[in-house]
């Protein structure tokens, strides 16, 4: 009883341990029973170790072993040794561990995946800090008058004893020095919720970064996919010449081929008779025989439109080509990432692949420069300094596009590491720069050989402008005619004499009674002024079906009827020559050395618009969403039509934000002057540009 007490008058902890240790070895087990059990295994132990000639110990060891053997044949531990061995590892920890450890333990397990990513801990506030912050403030109720209910007067008089109640302890010390501690308090929750948002900045900002990365990964991938689309388009063009190549050789076989007996008849009388042997050769040669020139090709035709450009941001630069090695004087393009033909003062028309920035060839015909020129479908047509004007067909062109990465990665693998590296330049379609830049690439000697399909001539000095609508080509010469050309017969149709056409209406409007002596005295030009002699007499023209807009160098706008022959509508605005123009279904475009654009309305012929600018105007053109201008500066201005946006596009912008060129013209630099954009176009969004010093940039625009 005494032990018992004693057990009982135990300090709380100790008896609260030696409960989990009964209960975790079993309540039936008392603390003699488990200081025998200690001895006994104490003394099991030290026989098993101990050496075996010692007859002390080893009649200890029976006599405990025995003991052991009695306590093990018990009902009771034969039982509690059954139930240890069914047990599961779950439940062992169960009974050895208390219910509050085992959860502890589970939530704070963490795997080694989140213990190896454990960020650097540079916040200052703890985590129930940031919770706390995000929590509404609770600010103090603000009676207004708006807000109170009517007839509530004993809830008035409360409210206005609190707000009494409330003053008196503010003004005491204990109240300020509350007040106090709210302050620093919401204080110190708005600095946490600024740690908060910078947070999230940053977090947000490396989520863009990682998308960037992410979306110039799919952009690469995007023009892998749009080459090998280019290259299977051009496998399929190629194979369908060679059917029907094949397909008229067997049909001309079939109709050349005689019966069997008149055929040997013939055969042998040919071969004994020179005379009938070289007649029939130059029948054969000249009238059986097709030859390459004569053969139909199929026009080149894109299944699928390019979009890369498309995901580009506006004035996103794409390539830059070496294209020539003097100032470019005519470009043109089919399609964005298609063909494209230059011009230049170095005497040379040359033929790119868009989408490799390669020289395909170059069209070889002309005696001097190329003044102007226009790409429709696989149709080029050129005119020259020397008063000719040539057509191409580029379908007949001999010229393997390069394949894509993606189709040569397997065969790279196995060449040698400099091979690997001229192939990735070749194929990579988001070059920016040829391997030389400095040199134009060589192109092949015979890849336009069979090109070229006729010449017209009919105009007596250099072709200045030309435009190809379907199978009508009009033509503008510095000899002040505009001359109309059908393409199937290959001959001049019309010509129309612009000072002929001036002179009539100035007779005309000299003839109206009120027509004043202004009029009468300026001749052909109503803007009272002479035309430019270093500008082209026609800078610009343009049809359609049966209109026709021309713009000369007395600034002057004329809408003819090809129909008659006659000036429809004289466009009156420009002080000086006019030398770009385009029009649509409403508006007509126009661009002059007087610096300026003009937007005239061709349903009233008045000017819908105008935009000046700082340097005379050289080239323009329009798409459904933009105008594009080059005005003597080594940036495209851009005009958005859609949200009325004026900016500027090209190798001055840069050059602008870092201060290096004043005015966009080099401030009388070489470098900064040869970089001046002569020619522009535009289709779809994507631009090309060609330079004084030859270069030809390509931006998404």
């Amino acid at each position: 009883m005494a032990s018992s007490s004693n057990r009982d008058a135990s300090p709380p902890g100790t008896s609260r341990t030696m409960r989990e240790e009964e209960s975790g070895l079993g309540g039936a087990l008392s603390t003699r029973n488990i200081e025998a059990f200690s001895r006994k295994v104490t003394t099991t132990a030290g026989h098993l170790i101990g050496p075996f000639s010692d007859v002390g110990r080893s009649s200890h060891y029976v006599s405990a072993m025995e003991g052991i053997h009695k306590e093990l044949r018990q009902p009771k531990v034969q039982r509690r040794m059954f139930s240890l061995a069914q047990a599961s590892p779950a439940e062992l920890v169960r009974s050895k561990l208390s219910t509050s450890e085992i959860q502890y333990r589970a939530l704070t397990y963490l795997p080694d995946e989140l213990l190896e990513n454990i960020p650097e801990d540079e916040n200052t506030y703890s985590l129930f800090q940031g919770f706390q912050a995000t929590l509404p403030e609770i600010s103090p109720p603000h009676h207004k008058k708006g807000h109170r209910r009517h007839g509530s007067r004993g809830r008035k008089l409360l409210d206005e004893h609190g707000v009494e109640s409330h003053e008196r302890r503010s003004s005491s010390l204990g109240g300020l020095k509350k007040e106090k501690h709210s302050l620093s308090h919401r204080l110190e929750m708005l600095g946490i919720r600024k740690n908060l948002a910078s947070s999230e900045i940053r977090e947000i900002d490396n989520k863009i970064n990682n998308l960037n990365n992410m979306r110039r990964v799919v952009l690469d991938r995007l023009a892998g996919l749009e080459q090998e689309e280019t290259v299977i388009e051009h496998d399929l063009l190629d194979l369908d010449n060679r059917i029907e190549d094949m397909q008229d050789e067997t049909e001309e076989l079939s109709q050349t081929t005689p019966p069997g007996s008149a055929g040997t008849d013939t055969a042998t009388s040919a071969d004994n008779n020179p005379a009938m042997n070289a007649s029939f050769m130059s029948e054969s040669i000249y009238e059986k025989l097709p030859s390459p020139k004569s053969r139909r090709h199929k026009t080149i035709r894109r299944k699928s439109m390019p979009i890369l450009h498309e995901h580009y941001e506006p004035g996103t630069s794409l390539k830059q080509i070496q294209a020539h090695n003097d100032m470019i004087t005519a470009l043109d393009f089919d399609v964005p990432f298609g063909t494209m033909v230059t011009a230049a003062l170095d005497d040379t028309v040359r033929v790119w692949d868009l989408n490799a920035g390669r020289c395909m060839g170059m069209l070889e015909g002309h005696h001097a420069s190329v003044r102007c020129l226009q790409v429709e479908d696989n149709i080029v047509a050129t005119g020259s300094t020397d008063a000719t004007i040539r057509l191409w067909d580029l379908s007949r062109a001999d010229y393997q596009p390069p394949p894509s990465r993606r189709m040569d990665k397997a065969d790279q693998q196995g060449e040698e590491e400099e091979d690997d590296v001229d192939d990735d330049d070749d194929n990579d379609g988001l070059a920016f720069a040829d391997p030389d830049p400095d040199a134009p690439p060589p192109p092949s000697a015979s890849s336009m050989r069979d090109c070229a399909l006729f010449t017209l001539e009919a105009h007596v000095d250099e072709v200045t402008a030309l435009h190809l609508h379907g199978e009508t080509l009009v033509s503008g010469s510095a000899d002040k005619t505009l001359r109309q050309w059908d393409l199937v017969k290959g001959r001049c149709i019309q010509t129309l004499d612009v000072l002929w056409a001036a002179a009539q209406a100035s007779t005309t409007s000299s003839s109206t009674p009120t027509s004043t002596s202004t009029n009468t005295n300026n001749n052909w030009r109503p803007t009272n002024r002479l035309p430019d002699a270093s500008a082209d007499f026609v800078g610009a023209l343009q049809c359609f079906d049966a209109a026709l807009a021309c713009g000369t160098a007395d600034g002057m706008v004329r809408l003819w009827d090809l129909r008659s022959g006659q000036v429809h509508r004289s466009l009156v605005g420009h002080t000086g020559p006019v030398t770009c123009l385009q029009f649509d279904d409403v508006h007509l475009v126009t661009g002059s050395l007087d610096r300026s654009i003009r937007i005239w309305d061709l349903r009233t012929g008045s000017i819908f618009d105008a935009y000046a600018y700082t340097h005379p105007i050289t080239s323009m053109q329009f798409d459904p969403r933009r105008i594009v201008v080059a005005a003597g500066e080594d940036v495209v201005k851009v005009y958005d039509k859609g949200d009325g946006r004026h900016w500027d596009c090209g190798v001055g912008v840069a050059a602008k934000e870092e201060g290096g060129e004043g005015d966009g013209r080099g401030a009388g630099a070489g470098a900064g002057r040869a970089t001046i954009v002569e020619k522009v176009r535009i289709k779809d969004g994507y631009l090309i540009e060609g330079r004084r010093d030859g270069v030809v940039g390509i931006w998404a625009c």
